[in-house]
């Protein structure tokens, strides 16, 4: 969020992470090699290449974030149709563990490839690794949901290659005829995404579909004085809990007890793309609410 040092939490988090960066194989990470297993790998190390090289410490860059990007791109798949990704966890659920999440994932990877100095993006070895991830990407482009696209576009903001400009101007053009009447954007315009019968309905406007797209469209160059960016902020600053600080959305695969930490997933998501779009925004004091 733009502060100085991280909070207890998020050096927690980091701490973790360096810890752990060493692990390389699914055995070493979790004690089993399960198919599931083999994919928390690819989460784990494309989340820990991302978080260390945007928190770098004091040297450029430091040995655990270089060896997380290393990591990274050692088990980045060499063949089959994922070629150029990474196994990602596939467990049914929208919008982030289903099979085509796998370039959710690969987009992230290229955020943190983007993030990284330019003198490991320079190394022969990783533009290999970078040229296999930018085929991928642009291979699979056209057969992902927006929600997905909408990533590639956030990653493209640090790694331009993986966008032309011409498919950039697509991607904002379709989100923007996308939004809906009252400013937001609800679950179905980021998709398709597979039919559930078993969630909650969902009708309107939805807190993580418009954080997470007002966010990323600033990211890319969307200025704060465009109407239609203007009116998907009111909404999000309309639609937060003034209580607790918080943006309620629910699961888009099933309901879950009230309060479970399943239930808090996309509550979460909301939450920490809402403040990053509205702080985007040059409204650090949009609320007295938001609680960290």
């Amino acid at each position: 969020m733009g502060d100085g040092k991280p909070t207890v939490y998020e050096q927690a988090l980091l701490d973790g992470l360096r810890a752990r960066v060493d692990k390389v194989t699914p055995q070493q990470l979790s004690g089993n090699d399960a198919p599931h297993a083999s994919e928390a790998l690819g989460v784990e190390a494309i989340f820990a290449a991302l978080f260390l090289a945007e928190n770098p410490g004091d040297a450029t860059p430091p040995a655990e974030a270089q060896k997380a990007l290393d990591r990274m791109w050692a088990l980045q798949l060499r063949e089959g149709p994922g070629r150029g990704a990474w196994a990602w966890n596939s467990y049914d659920l929208d919008p982030w563990e289903m099979p085509e999440s796998t370039f959710y994932g690969a987009a992230l990877a290229a955020l943190a490839t983007g993030i990284a100095p330019p003198e490991y993006r320079n190394r022969p070895d990783v533009r290999e690794r970078i040229a296999e991830l930018i085929a991928y990407l642009q291979r699979d482009s056209p057969k992902q949901p927006l929600h997905n696209r909408l990533a590639l576009l956030w990653a493209s903001t640090r790694l331009p290659d993986v966008l032309s400009a011409s498919m950039r101007r697509v991607i904002i053009d379709e989100v923007w005829q996308r939004q809906q009447p009252d400013g937001g954007w609800n679950l179905e315009s980021l998709g398709p995404w597979k039919k559930r019968a078993q969630a909650s309905p969902s009708p309107g406007s939805n807190s993580y579909g418009t954080a997470f797209t007002a966010f990323v469209l600033q990211t890319a160059g969307v200025v704060r004085s465009d109407s239609r960016l203007i009116r998907a902020l009111d909404w999000l600053k309309s639609h937060q809990d003034h209580q607790f600080g918080y943006w309620a959305a629910e699961s888009m695969n099933k309901r879950y007890e009230t309060g479970s930490m399943p239930s808090l997933f996309m509550r979460d998501a909301a939450t920490a793309f809402a403040t990053f779009a509205l702080l985007a925004a040059g409204e650090p004091g949009q609320s007295d609410y938001v609680k960290w």
